[in-house]
């Protein structure tokens, strides 16, 4: 995983966050906003694509909101514990919210399942992260 290994590269410590936890965080993340914004894309593409328009939404707004914590997790310079907290609560809300919009229609449209997928464990290892940051 290249999150661990750029971790693991950093010049200094990193104090008490937990390396697995933040490094299967961000590659969650990035998997997560990599998902959503296949599924709005094939959303787009299904026939009754106003019946949609909610996942779409919440697919670009999750997407969005997950590649920012990804990044913002990335940077460890000059870190600020609440400032992660923010974002990682902030994704974790996405992640529930369309998991659960994605998950409402998963038995009509299968990337729609896969999306709901990708978002569950991204706001798993969000809250698993924020638990261990105290």
């Amino acid at each position: 995983m290249a999150h661990t290994k750029m971790l693991d590269a950093y010049p200094k410590d990193l104090g008490h966050v937990d390396k697995q936890k933040l490094a299967e965080c961000i590659a969650a993340c990035f998997e997560c906003a990599q998902a959503c914004t296949a599924c709005a894309d094939a959303c787009l593409s299904e026939d009754m694509v106003a019946e949609l328009t909610k996942c779409i939404r919440t697919n670009l707004d999750c997407a969005d909101i997950c590649a920012a914590t990804g990044n913002a997790l990335s940077r460890q310079t000059g870190y600020d514990a609440n400032v992660a907290r923010a974002f990682l609560e902030a994704c974790a809300t996405a992640c529930k919210a369309c998991g659960d919009e994605c998950e409402s229609h998963a038995d009509m449209h299968d990337h729609c399942r896969i999306c709901a997928e990708a978002c569950r464990r991204c706001e798993h290892a969000c809250r698993d992260l924020l638990a261990s940051l105290g």
